[in-house]
């Protein structure tokens, strides 16, 4: 059943937060899970469908962080990506995405309760790892994005360190976010990392980012043709205006004012 846009805009005004630190809440995602059947954050996947079909390919093994009650899992699993392991801080989020997955047979699809900071796999058993707007919500209490804090710093490099150690060499970190380039970059390009970092953009209004990291084939400068790309101006629709993409986007940026 599909919803109208009308109820769908007042489930999420019902549910968004009133301030950006509400998302670091673990408390505050079991209760909107426990009400909230699906949302998408950063357009569905037909917007990043192309994208997504260049670098993930059937028979990959593939780990999707903070998977919430987003249908990517199951977006890749029609593709024919049966090989996914999803996994959420929610207990709530888990319960009921195990219990969607199983009704809808996609019995291959493992869900289960984990921190991406502390990821609970051996090293090298992923050929993909995925992250679709989860990094975002450890910046919300960043400061100044060019310069953020220690402490936002310190949980994105174990985030990232984790990815890392599960990628299989010419493994592919995944990464579709607000960030951009000049915010990323010098997190990605640590120098503990092995990953080439390239990106893309998809979206109307706003224009999101596409990261591809790929592990073990990092150049000497670091650089790829085709990255140094111009920042596109923002144009927004009327839906996006109304999303919590914008909302989220504008509580990060009131913080860091």
């Amino acid at each position: 059943m599909v919803e109208s846009e009308g109820s769908n805009q007042a489930e999420k005004r019902d549910v968004a937060p009133s301030t950006a630190l509400e998302y670091l809440d673990p408390s505050y995602w079991d209760e909107r899970f426990s009400r909230e059947e699906h949302y998408e954050w950063f357009k569905d996947y037909s917007h990043f469908r192309h994208l997504m079909q260049q670098n993930v390919k059937p028979g990959s093994s593939v780990l999707e962080l903070g998977c919430g009650n987003s249908q990517l899992c199951e977006n890749l699993y029609d593709d024919g990506v049966t090989d996914v392991t999803c996994i959420d801080l929610s207990a709530v989020a888990v319960e009921r995405m195990q219990k969607r997955v199983q009704s809808k047979g996609y019995k291959e699809i493992k869900v289960l309760e984990a921190d991406m900071l502390d990821l609970p796999f051996g090293d090298e058993c992923f050929d993909v790892v995925i992250e679709k707007g989860t990094m975002d919500v450890l910046f919300v209490d960043s400061g100044d994005p060019w310069n953020p804090r220690p402490a936002t710093v310190a949980r994105v490099m174990l985030m990232l360190q984790g990815v890392h150690r599960v990628l299989k060499p010419n493994g592919i970190f995944i990464s579709i976010t607000f960030g951009q380039p000049h915010f990323r970059r010098p997190l990605f390009d640590s120098p503990e990392f092995t990953w080439s970092v390239e990106w893309n953009t998809f979206g109307d209004g706003f224009h999101y980012f596409f990261y591809i990291l790929k592990k073990g084939q990092r150049s000497i400068d670091g650089e790829k043709p085709g990255n140094k790309l111009p920042v596109p101006s923002i144009n927004l629709l009327h839906e996006e205006l109304e999303s919590e993409d914008y909302l989220f986007r504008n509580l990060i940026d009131e913080m860091d004012c």
